[in-house]
């Protein structure tokens, strides 16, 4: 046997060993793989942290958007296999005697494995949040202020970690990954993270820029697509085996193949340039009701709950191409939402309510 199989095989047997001793704690373990979806970043943690600080909520999509990119780029690269069906397939177990698997509702990724995109996204979005949060203590000079931002310090990057391991565990636990590329996935998602750290022209970037960026991370990923292509290597090569060993077909899911999330990821970064570089962002969050903490609030609010009703709004799947169209367009809707559509609709409400007290 190879090294990789011999590592796949080490990893088999942590994620039997999880699954027969922590069953009692599945339900924590299938929320928590939920928590690390890369989607919750545009639907629950951007629409928080934009109307809070405008700064950290275009870095979080930007850091969101280029680290999974990253993650497709290294996924293609990488070809790694999913314990779900490398089990399977491999030939390292003696007689055909392959390890039972459990298989989940949310086990059966469509993409290559490595490295998870579940842990890289959630590391670099968290790790974005926390080093925010820690940007505001840092300031404080006096010696009780130093105390408590030391403390402050260790209890924040202890959360990070503990839900970074939590979320590890879960794609472990429900077979979807293997261990080393989860720790792959936290490491690379950090690197990016804190590449857009150093990276300030973000703020001030043109809608001209955004386009300009989509169309380089387009056109790059599909080139290299082609280009291998061309050269008999098939980069979808892991969808006929997540069908194949998918233990329901009903789990298969079109939105979780490799450029469903490359169009998703598009399209919320055309729709952030779009929003800021709108009319409706500078009268609304550039004028005097941004410095309100009632107008910061009721944005949060309409927010999220506008962005909730996108859930029942189900693309088709029938054909592909129309799919990832639509998923683009609902993809750039939703930071338009929360960047332009939902702040100068309660500018409005709100000059609306001060004509009449007046």
């Amino acid at each position: 046997p190879s090294k990789m199989d011999l590592l796949h095989s080490n990893g088999v047997l942590i994620i039997q060993h999880l699954q027969r001793d922590y069953r009692a704690y599945q339900d924590f373990l299938n929320f928590m793989s939920h928590v690390g979806d890369p989607r919750n970043i545009f639907s629950i943690y951007f629409p928080l942290w934009f109307q809070l600080n405008q700064v950290v909520g275009t870095k979080m999509i930007w850091v969101a958007v280029i680290g999974d990119w990253f993650n497709l780029i290294f996924k293609w690269i990488l070809f790694g296999h999913r314990p779900y069906w490398w089990v399977q397939e491999t030939m390292i177990y003696p007689n055909q005697s392959s390890p039972c698997l459990e298989q989940f509702p949310i086990t059966c990724e469509t993409g290559p494995g490595s490295p998870s995109g579940h842990a890289m996204g959630s590391s670099c979005v968290w790790y974005v949040m926390v080093t925010a949060a820690l940007s505001y203590t840092v300031r404080w000079k006096d010696k009780s202020a130093v105390t408590l931002h030391r403390l402050t310090w260790s209890f924040l990057w202890s959360i990070f970690w503990i839900i970074q391991i939590s979320v590890c565990i879960s794609r472990v636990f429900i077979a979807t990954h293997f261990p080393h590329q989860v720790i792959l996935g936290v490491f690379a998602g950090i690197l990016v993270a804190e590449a857009f750290e150093h990276t300030p022209a973000i703020q001030t970037a043109s809608l001209r820029m955004y386009i300009k960026t989509n169309l380089f991370l387009f056109i790059f990923a599909l080139g290299f697509y082609l280009v291998l292509k061309l050269l008999d290597i098939d980069l979808l090569w892991s969808v006929p085996k997540a069908k194949k060993w998918c233990a329901n077909p009903d789990w298969i899911n079109i939105d979780t193949t490799p450029f469903a999330g490359l169009v998703r990821n598009l399209g919320a970064l055309f729709g952030l340039g779009l929003g800021i570089n709108s009319e409706m962002f500078i009268t609304s969050c550039k004028g005097k009701n941004s410095c309100r903490m009632s107008f910061r609030v009721l944005c949060i609010a309409a927010s999220l709950a506008t962005l909730q009703l996108y859930n029942f709004v189900k693309i088709p799947t029938h054909t592909e191409y129309l799919f990832y169209i639509l998923s683009f367009c609902k993809s750039a809707a939703m930071p338009l939402t929360v960047v332009a559509l939902v702040p100068y609709c309660v500018h409005l409400l709100m000059r609306t309510t001060e004509k009449k007290l007046n």
